[in-house]
């Protein structure tokens, strides 16, 4: 069983690499959808049965804290929007009846769904999208793009993210810059026990 551990930044591989077991591969690919579309896919082809993606993420409601790790139950890529054209709901790809990717949680942290799009913002009609309508806890940049990957390829899709902020509890990059080193450690932490 070849794993390959995708991360969006440096120092989310800095959480990961001293808990590689032989065999592991890490991959940083960058922030955003297709950089971590195309490094699934080139991780895939590689020979990889299992992407695991790790990193630090937003977070929605009462159900997540700061500095809390969760693991991956679906996610939906809640910028994918074909609804004009032929009325499906926000997420749904074409060809598809859900807008939610399965995802393959171990069990060891809460699971929660995950929201992922091309975009870092504080716009309160994302957030209301994102919690409201999707029902998501937690949003990265990365995550569902992904998982859609996995999907097509029939291969297992794992996630674990740290929430380093929170909606609705002040700037998220505020909040990010502040608690950034703190989540690190705590994401650092549950790879040790995860992997």
């Amino acid at each position: 069983m070849k794993r390959v551990f995708l991360t969006a930044m440096e120092c989310e591989a800095g959480c990961v690499r001293p808990h590689l077991r032989p065999g592991d591969e890490l991959v940083v690919c960058g922030i955003g959808k297709v950089n971590a579309a195309a490094a699934a896919q080139r991780a895939i082809d590689r020979g990889a049965d299992e992407i695991w993606n790790v990193g630090l993420c937003g977070g929605f409601g009462d159900d997540v804290e700061i500095g809390g790790v969760y693991e991956v139950e679906s996610a939906v890529e809640y910028d994918f929007d074909l609804a004009t054209l032929n009325g499906t709901s926000v997420g749904v790809v074409d060809g598809r009846d859900s807008p939610y990717f399965p995802c393959s949680p171990r069990g060891v942290f809460p699971a929660k769904r995950l929201a992922t799009g091309d975009r870092f913002n504080d716009s309160e009609a994302d957030h209301g999208l994102i919690a409201d309508e999707l029902g998501c806890e937690l949003r990265d940049m990365e995550g569902a793009a992904i998982a859609h990957v996995c999907e097509i390829n029939g291969k297992t899709y794992r996630g674990l993210k740290c929430v380093c902020d929170i909606a609705g509890r002040g700037s998220m990059t505020g909040q990010y810059r502040e608690y950034k080193a703190k989540c690190l450690d705590s994401l650092s932490k549950a790879v040790a026990v995860l992997v």
